[in-house]
């Protein structure tokens, strides 16, 4: 197992903000009129950026946190896509080879975006693909391994999306986080914890794969039956154990969404909001839209938007992807 992850310091986070500064966007912050009654939602659109992903935060500031010489072989990471994509992207601006590791269910959208990028494309069977995010590597890679989960550096480029909201919408009660590994909800949460700590932090997740809500019920990471249909990027295998500690202490509570809601909260953003996000961009959304949390005012983190155009299709004719 590696190290048990650590909350990062305001000072790391501002380190952080000075690195990204001009590599991607101060993500706008949007009001979602679609709110359930008595709730005011705010989406802060990390699908705007560069990379269609809020990745680029916590994978640009971990490859820039590196001297120049630990990168001359080249980068990789594992990931469903966004990771990947923030790894290729860095890659490309470095002058630097880059390996994505990709499970064989990888959605086109972003193969394709990988290839546009000259990522080289390394697809493997889930397990397998799994196991080299469980420990950090994959034997026979060549390269610096760029983890956008543990590593401190990622944790505090995930970090500055907290104190953006913060600033854009001071009134903020709780922010509501799609949960994959950890980094984006744990990173917030150390920025909110330092300013606003009255702030809750709801992860999000799916009702048929939610690893971070067994945890929570079982008092410890456990493997846990996982259906996640059309949505890529959250509710695989369990909370890696490292992370475990963190996102305990961290996260106020789970909100679980059905795939069939997730599918309605895209159809909303285009619809109300002209605005178009990935399946786990929208886990957050829909469980601001569901109001199964306490509080008033509220923001849903939009992670992504690469979605596979035709599953936007189906979702826009008001189907559940398959």
């Amino acid at each position: 197992m590696l190290d048990e992850v650590k909350p990062v310091a305001m000072a790391q986070i501002e380190a952080a903000r000075a690195r990204l500064e001009g590599l991607g966007l101060v993500s706008p912050l949007m009001a979602c009129d679609a709110a359930p009654a008595g709730k005011a939602v705010r989406l802060k659109l990390e699908n705007l950026q560069p990379i269609g992903s809020f990745k680029i935060r916590p994978i640009g500031n971990a490859v820039l946190a590196r001297a120049p010489a630990e990168l001359s072989a080249g980068i990789y990471t594992a990931s469903t896509g966004n990771s990947a994509l923030g790894v290729a992207w860095m890659a490309r601006r470095l002058g630097i080879a880059a390996t994505a590791v990709v499970p064989v269910n990888a959605p086109e959208a972003k193969l394709a975006k990988l290839r546009h990028l000259g990522a080289h494309i390394d697809m493997r069977p889930a397990e397998e693909w799994w196991q080299a995010i469980k420990a950090g590597a994959l034997e026979g890679q060549t390269g610096r391994y760029i983890d956008a989960v543990r590593d401190p550096a990622a944790l505090a480029g995930d970090a500055t999306i907290g104190l953006e909201i913060l600033s854009q919408a001071p009134d903020t009660e709780a922010i509501l986080i799609p949960f994959g590994g950890g980094g984006l909800a744990c990173g917030i949460a150390c920025a909110v914890r330092a300013l606003k700590p009255n702030v809750k932090i709801i992860a999000c997740e799916l009702a048929s794969a939610h690893p971070l809500k067994a945890a929570f019920d079982a008092g410890a990471p456990v493997e846990t039956p996982h259906e996640t249909g059309f949505v890529s990027g959250v509710g695989v295998g369990s909370v890696l154990p490292e992370m475990w500690p963190l996102a305990k202490s961290m996260i106020d509570g789970v909100i679980t969404v059905s795939l069939a809601e997730v599918a309605a909260a895209i159809k909303t953003m285009v619809e109300h909001n002209r605005v178009v996000a990935e399946g786990a961009g929208a886990v957050s959304v829909a469980a601001a839209l569901s109001g199964r949390y306490a509080e008033a005012k509220v923001c849903a983190v939009v992670s992504g938007g690469n979605i596979d155009s035709t599953t936007l299709a189906a979702i826009l004719e008001g189907r559940v992807p398959g």
